[in-house]
C-alpha cells in the first residue's frame, strides 16, 4: 500500500489492516539508525514514541507524517501531527498502535536502543500478535552497548548488564562478587549509591569506573573515577542535578573502563559540542554543516540574505531565449543561486538540460558544479585552483575566432556581483551579457532566542564566508559576543569583521568553505591540546564568560 493513501477495502468491504514496525532508534545519535530503519520511516503514516525518540527518527519520515506520544488516555490521533502526553504505559501505547493499524496505517513504534531489549515493546508486540495485526521488528543499537563505545570503553567479552532500578539484592551480590565488566543502567543521582552497593558486595574500592550521560550525542559527558572516588568526582565537577531531575546514565565498572584515556575518540573530536553559527541557508550550508558535524560540532544555519527575482524579468527572458537560439558560446555560473534562477526560468518555458546542447558551461566552484550536475548538466570548466572569479579566469581560454564560432558569454548573476569576472572575460576577447538573474536582499531577523544566543555568547564560533555575511548578520541579529570564535574565509572578509569591532581568530588558508571549516577544527584541536597540557579542564568557548568584552588586536 503506498504510504499516505487510505487502506483499500477487503473483499468483504472491510478496511485492510495496516502494519506495525517496532523500530530501534539507538542511543541518541541519528547516524546510528540502520538502513532498514530509514526505509521503514520513509513509508510510515504515523510515528509513535517518546518525544526524545521522535526527535531522532522524524528527519527520515515524510513531512506530513503524523506523530504521537502514548499516554494513559491516548486515543487515535487526528490527521497530521498529534502530540500527546508522554507515558510509559505499554497498554496505552499498544492501544494507540493497534487502533491506527486497524485503519490501514503503516505505524512505526520507535523506542530508544533496541526493541528486543525493551519490556514495553515486547508487551506491545504480543498484543499485536494476539490481535492478528502484522508487524516486524527492526533492531537498533542497544544503549548499553552504544554508549560505552562512544565513551571509549570497549566491551570485549566477560560483560554483565545490570539495570539498577530493578536489580535485586541477589543481582548486586553476584555482580559484586564477580570480576566481570559491569554495564549498569542507572541515573546520575544514584551512581554513588550504586558504587557503594558494589563495594559492599565485594568489589575493590579502586576498581575503575566511567559514567556517561547523553551518550552518543554532542551533549555527551563522561566522568572517569573509581568506585571509591566517583561520589567526590561528581561533587567536585558540580555534575549532580537537582533532586527533582533524573538524568539517565550508563556506568561501566571494571578494568576496561581504565582504557578510556587512550580510546576516547568521540568527546575528543576537534569541535566536540561546539555550537557553530553558519550564516547561510540550509541548502547552501549542507556540505559545510556535514563537515562541521564530522568534527563533533552542532551547526546552526541562519540565512543572512534572501533571494528574490529581478525587478524586470525581460533581460533574463531574452538571455534564456538567446541560449536556445545559439547566441552564446559559453554560460558561466558563479553561484548555486544562479543555477537555480536559470533552472526556474527553463521550467517556466518547458525546457530542460537538453537546451545546453552545444554550449560550454563553466562553474565557479564545486558546490555550483554539483548544482549543475543535479540539473543534468556536467560543467566543462571548474577552476583547478582557487574557487572564485579570479580562479575561473585563470583557467578560462581566450577567445579564438578560429575555434570559437561565437564570441559571447552569458553570465547570469546577482544584482550586487562585482565586475572582476566581466572585466577579465573582456580582456580575454569575449563579449559578455552580464544579466541580473536574481536579487539579494537582507534576510529577516532570526528568532529571538537565536539573536540572544548570538549577542549573549551562546555560540562557540561563527563562520563568515563573505563580507556581506558579516554586514548582514550584524544588521539582522547584532554583533557576536566577545567569547565567540570568529572565523573568516579570507582577508577581505576578515577586514570587514574587524571594521565591525570583531577580533578574527581563524582565517582559512585558501578561500573555500571547506578550508574554513578545517581551519576552525585545527583551532579547536590546538585549544584542546593547550588545555590538556596546562592541566585545565577542556571547555568550549561559550563556557567561558569573561566580564569585559575583548578588544580587537
Amino acid at each position: 500500500m503506498p504510504a499516505g493513501n487510505a487502506a483499500s477495502p477487503g473483499p468483504a468491504g472491510r478496511t485492510a489492516l495496516g502494519h506495525v514496525t517496532f523500530l530501534g532508534a539507538g542511543p541518541g545519535d541519528p547516524g546510528l539508525l540502520t538502513l532498514r530503519a530509514v526505509e521503514a520511516l520513509a513509508l510510515a503514516d504515523l510515528l509513535v514514541g517518546d518525544r526524545s525518540v521522535l526527535d531522532v527518527v522524524r528527519t527520515h519520515a515524510r513531512a506530513d507524517v503524523g506523530t504521537a506520544e502514548p499516554s494513559a488516555d491516548t486515543a487515535e490521533p487526528a490527521a497530521g501531527s498529534a502530540v500527546l502526553d508522554t507515558s510509559a504505559l505499554a497498554d496505552a501505547a499498544a492501544q494507540l498502535v493497534m487502533a491506527s493499524a486497524r485503519t490501514g496505517k503503516r505505524v512505526v513504534r520507535a523506542v530508544a536502543g533496541d526493541p528486543g531489549l525493551d519490556a514495553c515493546a515486547a508487551a506491545e508486540m504480543l498484543a499485536c500478535a494476539q490481535a492478528g495485526i502484522p508487524f516486524e521488528v527492526v533492531p537498533g543499537v542497544a544503549t548499553e552497548v552504544g554508549v560505552p563505545a562512544y565513551a571509549g570503553v570497549p566491551l570485549d567479552g566477560g560483560v554483565r548488564f545490570v539495570d539498577a532500578p530493578t536489580a535485586s539484592a541477589r543481582c548486586w551480590s553476584e555482580a559484586g562478587g564477580s570480576d566481570a565488566t559491569l554495564v549498569v543502567s542507572t541515573t546520575l543521582q544514584t551512581v554513588a549509591a550504586t558504587a557503594a552497593e558494589l563495594i559492599g558486595a565485594g568489589r575493590k574500592p579502586d576498581t575503575p569506573l566511567t559514567v556517561t550521560v547523553a551518550g552518543t550525542t554532542t551533549r555527551q559527558r563522561t566522568w572517569t573515577a573509581t568506585l571509591a572516588t566517583i561520589a567526590a568526582e561528581l561533587k567536585a565537577t558540580k555534575a549532580l542535578p537537582t533532586p527533582e531531575d533524573s538524568v539517565a546514565a550508563i556506568a561501566v565498572v571494571g578494568e576496561r573502563a581504565g582504557r578510556r584515556e587512550h580510546l576516547s575518540w568521540f568527546e575528543t573530536k576537534p569541535l566536540f559540542g561546539w555550537r557553530v553559527l553558519v550564516p547561510r541557508t540550509k541548502e547552501q550550508a549542507a556540505s559545510l554543516s556535514d563537515q562541521l558535524r564530522s568534527y563533533g560540532a552542532v551547526p546552526h544555519e541562519v540565512p543572512t540574505i534572501a533571494v528574490e527575482p529581478p525587478r524586470t524579468p525581460q533581460q533574463m527572458e531574452r538571455a534564456v531565449k538567446g541560449l536556445v537560439t545559439g547566441r552564446y558560446e559559453w554560460i558561466a555560473f558563479t553561484s548555486v543561486n544562479a543555477v537555480k534562477a536559470v533552472r526556474e526560468k527553463f521550467e517556466e518555458y518547458g525546457l530542460d538540460a537538453r537546451a545546453f546542447a552545444g554550449i560550454k558551461v563553466a562553474a565557479v566552484g564545486e558546490q555550483t558544479a554539483q548544482a549543475l550536475v543535479e540539473f543534468g548538466v556536467k560543467p566543462d570548466l571548474v577552476p583547478s585552483g582557487e574557487q572564485s572569479a579570479a580562479g575561473l579566469l585563470e583557467d578560462w581560454p581566450p577567445y579564438d575566432p578560429v575555434f570559437d564560432p561565437i564570441d559571447r558569454v552569458f553570465l547570469p548573476r546577482a544584482d550586487i556581483a562585482t565586475e572582476t569576472l566581466v572585466a577579465g572575460l573582456v580582456d580575454l576577447g569575449w563579449e559578455v551579457d552580464d544579466v541580473t538573474a536574481y536579487r539579494t536582499v537582507r534576510a529577516s531577523p532570526p528568532p529571538a532566542d537565536t539573536r540572544e544566543a548570538i549577542k549573549g555568547g551562546g555560540f562557540d564560533a561563527v563562520l563568515f564566508t563573505s563580507s556581506s555575511t558579516v554586514r548582514n548578520l550584524v544588521g539582522i541579529a547584532g554583533k557576536p559576543h566577545n567569547v565567540t570564535v570568529i572565523a573568516c574565509i579570507g582577508p577581505a572578509t576578515a577586514k570587514t569583521a574587524e571594521e565591525h569591532g570583531l577580533r578574527v581568530d581563524v582565517m582559512a588558508p585558501e578561500p573555500s568553505v571547506h578550508a574554513l571549516a578545517q581551519a576552525l577544527a585545527d583551532f579547536g584541536t590546538s585549544r584542546r591540546e593547550a588545555a590538556v597540557l596546562a592541566g585545565d579542564p577542556v571547555t568550549r568557548p561559550s563556557e567561558r564568560r569573561p566580564g569585559a568584552r575583548r578588544r580587537r588586536v
